[in-house]
């Protein structure tokens, strides 16, 4: 087995950037996690204030933001409790994007050939109208296609096609989205 020295590992993530994540962690920890459900608002606020590009959306209390500058989200999307958006190398939403309970958008990993275990990683694109199931795990790199549902607690590792509804750990294709017209209520 390999080994590596300690000294020779070098933090690939700028002193600027590492005292912007600590400040915005105090901001998240103090201003926005607190905030009563009803405070959707400020806490789109907060984030805006902090670089994140947003349309009319909702975030939920808890959920957790690694950079908000390197998020960018459309309108009339939602991100339910308990989701963690690592973003370090950016996430973008769509309109109309469901991101339920519990998931995890992981844009970055590590080189595991690499002694050093040099950090990797890509953004994350789910496109418009998209529904990302509970605790579902989109990794780097990864685009959900426009109108596509991810399953509860997939796990998403390649690109989405359009339309399409995925499931499994790794997630695979089970079907087309068919959508039917919506009910008449009277």
């Amino acid at each position: 087995m390999m080994q590596t020295d300690p000294a020779s590992f070098r933090n690939p993530h700028t002193r600027a950037n590492r005292v912007a994540r600590l400040l915005w962690q105090c901001c998240w920890a103090l201003l926005f996690r607190p905030t009563p459900w009803f405070a959707g608002g400020w806490r789109s606020t907060l984030l805006k204030w902090w670089g994140a590009r947003l349309g009319h959306c909702r975030f939920d209390a808890s959920v957790k933001i690694w950079s908000p500058w390197k998020l960018a989200v459309g309108t009339h999307a939602y991100v339910d409790a308990g989701v963690n958006l690592y973003n370090a190398f950016g996430i973008t939403l769509g309109d109309r994007v469901i991101i339920s309970q519990g998931c995890f958008l992981c844009t970055a990993s590590h080189d595991y050939t690499d002694p050093a275990y040099a950090l990797t990683g890509a953004p994350i694109v789910i496109e418009d109208d998209c529904w990302i199931a509970a605790q579902a795990f989109i990794g780097p790199g990864v685009t959900i296609g426009r109108g596509s549902v991810v399953g509860a607690r997939a796990v998403v590792v390649k690109d989405v096609p359009p339309g399409s509804v995925v499931a499994g750990n790794p997630a695979r294709v089970i079907k087309q989205r068919i959508l039917r017209q919506p009910s008449q209520t009277p």
